[in-house]
């Protein structure tokens, strides 16, 4: 389970590559994020990657040393009780240091400031991003057994789980029970500090619930404090649209799959059809899913191409509209580029996304669907499967 020092080797020198391309003035780089820790030195362990442009980069671990020298094949692993240590090896930076300034804390940068001395900051989020957004064919590997997993549970498995009367939550652990038994991880990773353990699982109007996170679905949790997991309240009934997005992870790399079900008996034709409409969407965005591709360019155009009437409540319900057709995945669930506007960047062979066309219905809830992509020059492949959703369980 160890990443190759060969990958690791290739992800630094794609990291100062774009370093030396979009910010030709810098001098050091230090990365402390434990996801991005993870992506450069094959291990998740408390630490520092210091890279100084001229010199080798050094990962230095506070804890646990011992088990970052045995799960990682980084080329320089050394011990540290504090930044003091690391600092007096690296010595003074004269420009400003690039640092992660959407996940490094104010407490954090304190301390790297304390004991490096550096008179300023860049951000290298983006440039990381853009690093991280091409995948190996290593990472392709790890995915597409995420996506196998995928695949097998929603569309094998997850009907069987569902019966009348059972509630949100019943449903909820019931299916992480069988995702941890198949491989999955056990929780998916987000940018920004968050974690959870599947993702939006809801009856009906409860995958419209609004919510605090930047997605079409919705759910209704377990109360104000924890809202999520879904309702113990709200039971299983013939008839009930079920909504299931989930993230799958293996080895920290992710898949993305939305799949719906149709329990006891079909719901409303005008729901199917904006059901069709939105893998039709989904279909088309894949289509164009190649390299050289613009992001912003692929949502506009279908954008464009939907009628008003069908816009309204597209991609969210009423006010909980969002405005991308999908995302980045990887390492993170939510990742760089975005199908979305402001994103210019041409696609690459070896990017991912997850495509996730819906439409909120009143009183039925989220149509809709949701696969996982690889950018090839034919198009986006599927690595979550095919299967259109609404699939009947009568």
């Amino acid at each position: 389970m160890k990443v190759p020092s060969s990958e690791l080797n290739a992800r630094m020198a794609r990291f100062r590559d774009r370093m030396d391309r979009s910010s030709p003035d810098w001098e050091a780089a230090a990365i402390a994020g434990k996801v991005n820790l993870y992506y450069f030195t094959g291990t998740i362990q408390d630490g520092l990657l210091t890279i100084p442009r001229n010199r080798d980069a050094v990962f230095w671990v506070r804890k646990s040393y011992e088990r970052a020298a045995a799960e990682s094949e980084f080329p320089d692993i050394r011990r540290m009780k504090s930044y003091r240590e690391a600092a007096a090896v690296t010595g003074p930076v004269k420009k400003p240091v690039y640092l992660e300034l959407d996940s490094v804390s104010l407490a954090q940068y304190g301390h790297l400031q304390k004991h490096f001395a550096f008179t300023g900051i860049q951000a290298l989020d983006a440039q990381v991003a853009t690093v991280r957004s091409v995948k190996s064919a290593y990472e392709f590997s790890i995915m597409e057994r995420a996506g196998k997993i995928h695949r097998h549970v929603l569309e094998d498995l997850a009907p069987a789980l569902l019966s009348e009367g059972m509630d949100e939550v019943t449903l909820t652990t019931e299916l992480y029970s069988v995702m941890v038994r198949e491989g999955h991880q056990g929780i998916m990773r987000f940018g920004m500090f968050n974690e959870m353990l599947l993702g939006q699982i809801g009856f009906g109007t409860s995958s419209i619930a609004p919510v605090c996170v930047d997605t079409p679905g919705g759910i209704s949790g377990l109360n104000p404090a924890v809202p999520m997991m879904g309702s113990r309240d709200r039971k299983l009934a013939k008839g009930d649209l079920v909504v299931i997005d989930i993230g799958c992870g293996v080895e920290g790399y992710h898949t993305d799959k939305t799949m719906t079900y149709m329990f006891g008996k079909p719901i409303p034709d005008k729901a199917i059809r904006a059901h069709e409409r939105c893998v039709a969407i989904q279909d088309e965005v894949a289509s164009l899913l190649k390299p050289s591709a613009i992001p912003s360019e692929i949502y506009s155009t279908v954008m464009d191409g939907l009628e008003p009437a069908f816009v309204k409540n597209f991609m969210g319900y009423g006010q909980d509209t969002v405005k991308f057709l999908g995302h980045g995945i990887g390492l993170w669930i939510d990742e760089s580029p975005v199908l979305a506007k402001g994103f210019d960047e041409p696609l690459q062979e070896g990017m991912v996304f997850a495509v996730e066309p819906k439409k909120g219905i009143k009183d039925v809830g989220l149509v809709g669907i949701e696969n996982t992509f690889a950018v090839t020059p034919g198009g986006g492949r599927s690595l979550t499967g095919k299967n259109p959703g609404l699939i009947p369980v009568y």
